[in-house]
């Protein structure tokens, strides 16, 4: 046997017995008193089914639901909500997606080709009227570097050269050096 002794501190501490506080006493049940059976009896309402649950949670504005139909309606709720955040989700994807094309479009319109092609390197078009002039043959253009007498070949190249300067005074203006 377990010999129960109090605490050392607690043996110091006087007991008082106030005469505001009654303690609790034991009830007595009357003689008709009769214990509860531990299955209760099927429903004198007729609904035997099943289906409709006492509605025991009640909410301040008088609502009464099963904790089951509560459940039901949390996980509906939580469905629909994850719905619309997938609508909402796929809509704005399908909205850049839109705004992304729209842009790759005005790209391909100002730049047609450029988008398609891996290589981005612009090369500038070579001029093909020597060859056109000369029955499918290419003719080299003569060098100012190569002549040493400074032949005709020399002298029509530097003529074309002033030709051009001109040509750019004339666009732009001429435009004396300081």
């Amino acid at each position: 046997m377990q010999e129960r002794k109090p605490h050392p501190l607690l043996a110091q501490v006087p007991l008082t017995v106030s005469p505001f506080i009654s303690l609790p006493t034991a009830t007595t049940l009357p003689y008709t008193y009769k214990s509860l059976p531990s299955t209760l009896p099927p429903s004198s309402t007729g609904k035997d089914n099943g289906i409709d649950k006492p509605k025991y949670v009640v909410s301040a504005s008088g609502h009464a639901a099963h904790p089951d139909e509560i459940i039901a309606s949390c996980i509906a709720l939580q469905a629909h909500l994850v719905k619309i955040q997938e609508d909402a989700a796929r809509t704005i994807r399908e909205w850049e997606d839109g705004i992304k094309e729209r842009e790759l479009a005005e790209k391909r319109r100002l730049a047609p080709g450029w988008l398609d092609r891996e290589e981005k390197i612009l090369e500038p078009a070579k001029k093909r009227n020597n060859v056109a002039a000369s029955g499918g043959r290419a003719i080299p253009e003569p060098n100012i570097m190569d002549s040493q007498d400074g032949g005709p070949a020399v002298r029509s190249l530097t003529e074309e050269k002033a030709a051009e300067g001109e040509e750019l005074d004339r666009a732009f203006g001429g435009m004396g050096l300081r």
